[in-house]
């Protein structure tokens, strides 16, 4: 009897813990959303790639606090790479020399780094990864946000919305199929909360995402062209969520950080829309005009 009686505390505890948050991350979404729309529609092409320039600094000293830890450092070379990264991709105007530059040149001072900051040999092979490809798993995804703001024209804010869209309807699409249908672990060794029916419910939630911008302010992605592109976007989403995941779990880290009320870190809020941003970027390139 006293253990089901604790359990129900338990129970209780959590649920409340649970509404609590909701009701952060809904305050949080309301005082943003406006200052993001406001930018993008009204504010020039170089603000939001400033405010996506902030948001790549704090996501990379995230990442590096918890693959470099205890080594400052490592930790600023990391930022500063990153910063590299997003500020040669934003000015590079689409040369693709640059991109090819940038991932060669990144990728081998991974290691070559990690030689002069050499410490415990058991975490050098994650250390030296990380420093290879973090700068470029933070900086160029938030980069193509802003670039897709700046050079789709008139459709650029729209596009940079449904992007967020794909990500942030599909979070709480998967959180409200999760909490009141979850049966079935999705990847319990990764993520343990998270559920094949909340899965499916984050997919609901990115298409409707893309139904909402065809008929309020997007018409210019089609039903045709935006339903596949939410269910590959708000997929593979959810995918760049589990593997922040993976990176917690693999370091012994909750959150990533906690400058985001009710969200935790920077990379806890964008790990889902740095896979939304790169894939939109991509149909972007392949299927919309530049300057349409």
């Amino acid at each position: 009897m006293a253990e089901l009686k604790a359990l129900n505390v338990a129970k209780a505890d959590d649920t409340r813990k649970a509404n609590s948050n909701l009701a952060i991350r809904f305050a949080t979404a309301i005082v943003c959303a406006p200052l993001i729309v406001a930018l993008l529609y009204k504010g020039p092409p170089w603000g939001f790639y400033l405010l996506a320039l902030v948001a790549t600094l704090i996501g990379a000293w995230e990442l590096f606090n918890m693959t470099h830890a205890g080594d400052r450092v490592s930790q600023a070379i990391g930022v500063a790479m990153a910063a590299g990264v997003s500020a040669a991709l934003w000015f590079s105007q689409g040369d693709a020399r640059v991109v090819v530059t940038l991932v060669v040149v990144v990728a081998l001072a991974g290691p070559l780094l990690t030689l002069v900051r050499l410490g415990d040999m058991r975490t050098a092979a994650l250390r030296a990864c990380a420093m290879g490809m973090g700068p470029l798993y933070i900086g160029v995804p938030l980069t193509l946000l802003a670039m897709i703001r700046r050079d789709l024209g008139e459709a650029g804010p729209g596009f940079v919305i449904v992007t967020i869209m794909f990500a942030w309807f599909a979070d709480t699409g998967g959180y409200f199929a999760g909490r009141f249908l979850g049966r079935h672990k999705l990847y319990e060794a990764v993520s343990p909360k998270k559920t094949v029916e909340g899965a499916l419910g984050g997919l609901v939630g990115s298409v409707l995402g893309a139904v909402l911008a065809h008929f309020w302010f997007l018409p210019s992605l089609s039903l045709a062209h935006g339903i596949p592109l939410a269910l590959v976007a708000g997929a593979l989403g959810q995918a760049g969520d589990l593997g922040e995941s993976l990176i917690k779990r693999s370091t012994g880290v909750k959150d990533s950080g906690a400058i985001v009320p009710g969200h935790g870190g920077i990379l806890d809020r964008v790990d889902a829309l740095l896979v939304t941003s790169a894939v939109t970027f991509v149909y972007a390139l392949w299927f919309v005009p530049q300057g349409h």
